[in-house]
């Protein structure tokens, strides 16, 4: 690791926003609207930042969005790196690493994560109280970069248990039902084959994705505070027979569209809201505890996204929304 890159990466965050940050927060597939509700936003591109890696995946922005976010300062990756995309596991934790030269102490990594358990359903949040990693290859390997931390380093608790708890204390607050499980990681891009998901279960994962696991362990290294969320965006492969898409992510960049065949759907974090035509009842949900199933999103070239609502007790049929 070149220290050096690392301070000219900070040193350039820091020109355009010469203030002390308190929260580092990584947005996964699908959640990266969340940073349009920082305050006093400074946005910085990736390709502005020195050394700094380009996000390639569809939905990751790729840039920084720095703010208020309620009582904190927060610096907020809209769009992350993925071993899969091709770099090396020091470039996918790069981010993590200009953070903690930032003085970032408090990490929050989110995802979105195929739902292994069985007795869970997609929409559903989970937090991360520890994660199974496999693969031989990890973010640490090769010369120890001293300066950010030992050699050898504990994981008895790369994802605090304090944070943790808050989190489902705040979500209790909201009436949302979260749950608290392990998450697995797979190198991808190919989504795991249904043998793969049964060694899993085993294993112990309640859900499996392609991300999170190099980044919380740069950040245990380094002695940071990591607070692990997935969306579970649908059920991994082989449990309802069914092929999976990188299309089955969470509604949440959809915009206000007004009303179009007699139902709108309006974004407004952390609640989803479908309205549906007079004389029907009216439904409110909050977006991850589902009495409806929200399902998947294509966006065709065309510009058309296609969004599919499975409500078995109401017959809602699917909409299509023209963006």
């Amino acid at each position: 690791m070149d220290m050096d890159k690392l301070r000219e990466s900070a040193d350039s965050i820091r020109k355009a926003y010469p203030h002390d940050l308190d929260i580092g927060i990584v947005l996964g597939s699908g959640l990266g609207e969340m940073a349009e509700a920082i305050e006093d936003a400074v946005i910085i591109d990736y390709h502005d930042i020195p050394h700094f890696p380009v996000s390639t995946v569809p939905g990751h922005k790729g840039r920084l969005v720095i703010g208020h976010l309620e009582d904190r300062t927060v610096l907020c990756m809209q769009g992350r790196f993925h071993y899969y995309e091709g770099w090396s596991m020091e470039e996918v934790v790069y981010p993590i690493r200009v953070m903690r030269m930032l003085g970032i102490g408090t990490l929050i990594l989110t995802n979105a994560a195929g739902c292994v358990n069985e007795a869970w359903k997609p929409g559903d949040l989970m937090v991360i109280t520890d994660h199974i990693k496999l693969i031989a290859d990890n973010p640490l390997r090769g010369v120890n970069p001293d300066a950010l931390g030992p050699r050898f380093f504990d994981m008895t608790r790369a994802y605090d248990r304090d944070l943790a708890a808050l989190a489902e204390s705040a979500a209790g607050s909201l009436g949302i039902t979260v749950r608290k499980g392990v998450y697995m990681f797979f190198a991808g891009p190919s989504f795991e084959t249904p043998a793969e998901i049964r060694f899993a279960r085993i294993a112990g994962a309640d859900a499996v994705g392609m991300s999170t696991v190099p980044e919380a362990i740069a950040a245990s290294h380094m002695g940071m505070r990591t607070l692990g969320i997935s969306c579970l965006t649908n059920m991994a492969a082989g449990i309802l027979g069914q092929p999976l898409s990188h299309a089955e992510e969470p509604i949440t960049d959809i915009e206000s569209v007004g009303h179009i065949d007699a139902l709108a759907v309006e974004q407004h974090l952390p609640r989803l809201h479908l309205r549906l035509p007079a004389g029907d009842p009216g439904i409110v949900l909050r977006r991850h505890q589902l009495d409806l199933h929200i399902g998947a999103v294509s966006r065709p070239a065309q510009g058309v996204a296609a969004v599919y609502i499975v409500a078995p007790d109401i017959g809602v049929p699917a909409q299509v929304l023209h963006r």
